[in-house]
């Protein structure tokens, strides 16, 4: 009997992680279909952790449906205080609005970017 319980909750997480990989896979394919690609780097966030970066980005992802803008992925060094973001967005203008909304840590530098081969 333990062994089904364990069995269907195992089965019960790997569909739901399926599911979130198809969602996930639909938002990039729909999101690199308009809008252009953006890199921001934020050169120096005090006091920067794993988990405060991953909560700015949670943030972001609130936020960015209203401005047509989708946060992708980041890339962060703890010990710099550097972030970097990929995003899909309109313009840079409404990039920047979603993280200042979202929580306010606007980015340095935001830059055009395209995909190489």
């Amino acid at each position: 009997m333990q062994r089904l319980l364990i069995l269907s909750v195992f089965c019960v997480v790997l569909v739901a992680c399926a599911e979130r990989q198809r969602e996930q896979k639909a938002t990039t394919t729909a999101a690199s279909s308009s809008g252009k690609w953006f890199m921001d780097v934020h050169h120096k966030v005090e006091g920067l952790t794993k988990d405060a970066v991953a909560g700015a980005h949670q943030k972001d992802l609130q936020v960015q449906g209203k401005y047509g803008v989708n946060y992708q992925r980041y890339w962060f060094d703890e010990a710099s205080g550097r972030v970097y973001c990929l995003v899909n967005a309109p313009n840079k203008e409404a990039a920047e609005k979603v993280h200042r909304e979202a929580h306010g840590l606007v980015a340095d530098e935001i830059t055009e970017v395209k995909e190489g081969q």
